[in-house]
């Protein structure tokens, strides 16, 4: 049983079709007018398609590529039906998301060689970091592995409050040194104390400042500099949380944090209160970096695990 298993398949199935709901209705409302009155995939039908697709922040590039494919098929099979065209968006989205590592749910237990595993996650302010922090750990600890939470982003003391909230809520440790203090200090007394309690998992909170990318990059690379006093090859994975309600603003953000540091994982909250959802395909595309988690919801078993198989499945769902 994975980790996140504890969770019905019918309860993450209604969960994720709630949260994309706004995302399905925006989308399949316009793709409707598109082909009204249409009997095959032409020209215009594409061109209204490319729009479509630019307006759910799939984002350009990922957008042509994507009409670049449904051409190739059209002119293949020299006819395609308006009718097939959902099955063919499907086609070539799910092939997206398999070639670019997008999450597959059944592979994300943690290592079992690996103890403490050691997650830093990143992100700027206000995008759910430290709530989506709080729900790993939840998640984390209700499965029955030993959590510590480090809280590292010590230029905001709503974030430490917040995390050590989250820890009393949970019922897990959380290392933290106040406001104003040194990040890397907490992150090495986090990682410390998750080696001494045999911990399974420590997840480091940072600061989640963009204004000065130098300073960031300077920042993050002391706290794994520091870290590894510890244990050498920390941390095992680099989580970026993005807000998907932000669209092309999450992808901006992503770019930045790519040069910043080494994301290994991506995060993207917020789904539910969009109609931009069309960001998660993108920014799989764009940064070849696996999606890991979706947010879909305000309930802590609404950050899922990003199933792509799932994802398209609900997205393409009509009912």
């Amino acid at each position: 049983m994975g980790i996140f298993d504890f969770f019905s398949k019918e309860k993450k199935k209604e969960s994720l079709d709630k949260g994309l709901e706004k995302t399905k209705s925006n989308f399949f409302g316009q793709l409707s007018k598109a082909v009204m009155g249409k009997s095959t995939v032409d020209v215009e039908v594409l061109d209204e398609l490319e729009e479509i697709l630019v307006h759910a922040d799939v984002g350009v590039d990922t957008t042509v590529k994507i009409i670049d494919r449904i051409e190739q098929r059209v002119a293949r099979d020299k006819y395609v039906s308006t009718d097939e065209l959902d099955n063919i968006l499907r086609e070539e989205i799910a092939a997206l998301l398999e070639e670019n590592r997008a999450g597959d749910g059944a592979n994300f237990d943690l290592p079992k060689d690996i103890k403490p595993y050691v997650i830093m996650v990143v992100g700027v302010n206000g995008v759910g970091k430290t709530t989506t922090i709080g729900k790993l750990a939840a998640q984390f600890h209700k499965a029955g592995k030993q959590v510590v939470l480090g809280a590292a982003d010590t230029f905001r003391a709503a974030a430490v409050d917040q995390l050590i909230i989250w820890g009393e809520r949970v019922g897990v440790p959380v290392i933290s040194h106040g406001m104003n203090t040194d990040p890397a200090s907490v992150a090495y007394d986090a990682v410390k104390k998750g080696v001494e309690m045999n911990a399974d998992v420590v997840i480091i909170d940072t600061a989640g400042r963009l204004h000065n990318k130098v300073g960031l990059m300077n920042e993050l690379a002391k706290i794994k500099r520091v870290m590894q006093k510890i244990t050498p090859d920390t941390p095992h994975e680099v989580l970026l949380v993005l807000d998907g309600s932000t669209g092309q603003n999450a992808l901006l953000q992503a770019r930045e944090f790519t040069k910043a540091t080494d994301v290994t994982a991506l995060a993207i909250t917020k789904l539910d209160g969009t109609a931009k959802g069309g960001v998660v395909i993108g920014i799989s595309d764009e940064f070849k970096i696996p999606v890991k988690y979706i947010g879909v919801g305000e309930k802590i078993e609404d950050l899922q695990l990003f199933d792509k198989h799932e994802f398209v499945e609900s997205f393409f769902s009509r009912t």
